[in-house]
């Protein structure tokens, strides 16, 4: 089975502590989101958890923890944009993650890490000619580190227009004019290139737009094939990703990237963060009395060695 921790919050950013005591204890309890007494426990047995995917802005904190991971198979995504504070108020330096990605690549190997160049969000500040500048600067840096890069869009979701109502949506010349520019940039550092976000007409000019976390890419992470017979997508139509049993919790990522979908109010980030015990088999909180647990059906999926 696969274990995602990234669609939620940034486990390796701020809760690499907590993460590795589930790893030591061997399981973990997951809220539902929409039904919070409906618990979710999952076993992380390196003998039926195939991968750990981390989606993360800043991977340094969980370093301490790499020796110990390695009886997992990985897959890394590593965001890195260039956005300075006004956008990112809490992700580390630019220069500070291109060398944390390479240090990490080093240690689990390129095919186990992918750059992801997201979202794109154009005003005065960070212009079209801005984001090809930055896009070929961390491309000729992370050039040898990873095959894969992915780019999108910003997502103006309700909560993000409340938030920002500055934000507007890319022109459609915009996107395809960035699209055929960074595939231009990735083709010349060698990278393959895809599209995360929901212009899938973008493949008329050449762009992948099947998704950036597909059962390949896990595949080609551990080296080995996945017998994976249910294929969930993250959204369904347009994206090819699979991206089950994810054990985060939203409201829960002090990183307040302005454009993110994943938290609310900034109070409630705060008050969940506060709520967070390194101890505790929850990210946020602890067990309450009318929780209902449910152990999750588990198996590993691997098949047969791909090298």
């Amino acid at each position: 089975m696969i274990i995602n921790t990234g669609q939620r919050t940034d486990i390796p950013a701020f809760y690499a502590k907590w993460f590795i005591n589930r790893i030591r204890d061997g399981y973990v309890y997951v809220r539902n989101p929409y039904y919070p007494n409906l618990v979710t426990k999952f076993i992380l047995d390196p003998k039926i958890v195939d991968v750990i995917a981390f989606c993360t802005k800043n991977p340094r904190p969980m370093f301490l923890y790499l020796d110990e991971l390695s009886r997992y198979g990985q897959l890394w995504y590593v965001t890195i944009t260039g956005f300075e504070k006004d956008i990112e108020p809490n992700v580390p330096s630019i220069n500070e993650v291109i060398q944390d990605f390479q240090y990490l690549s080093k240690k689990i190997g390129s095919d186990s890490i992918g750059w992801r160049y997201t979202p794109i969000i154009i005003n005065e500040k960070y212009t079209i000619q801005w984001h090809i500048e930055t896009f070929e600067y961390i491309a000729s840096h992370l050039e040898g580190y990873t095959s894969l890069v992915v780019f999108g869009f910003v997502d103006l979701y309700d909560k993000v227009k409340k938030r920002h109502p500055e934000f507007k949506e890319c022109s459609s010349e915009d996107k395809i004019y960035l699209a055929k520019e960074f595939l231009r940039i990735a083709q010349m550092h060698h990278f393959s290139l895809r599209l995360c976000s929901k212009e899938k007409w973008l493949s008329e000019y050449g762009i992948d737009v099947d998704g950036c976390m597909r059962i390949e890419d896990y595949e080609r992470a551990i080296h080995k094939h996945l017998n994976i017979k249910k294929k969930m997508q993250a959204r369904k139509g347009y994206c090819a990703c699979y991206l089950s049993n994810d054990i985060g919790a939203y409201n829960s990522c002090p990183h307040f990237c302005q454009y993110c979908y994943a938290n609310c109010e900034k109070q409630i980030v705060l008050d969940n963060y506060k709520k967070h015990d390194d101890n505790s088999s929850f990210l946020i909180g602890n067990l309450k009395k009318d929780d209902r647990i449910t152990e999750a059906k588990q198996e590993t999926f691997i098949e047969i060695s791909l090298f």
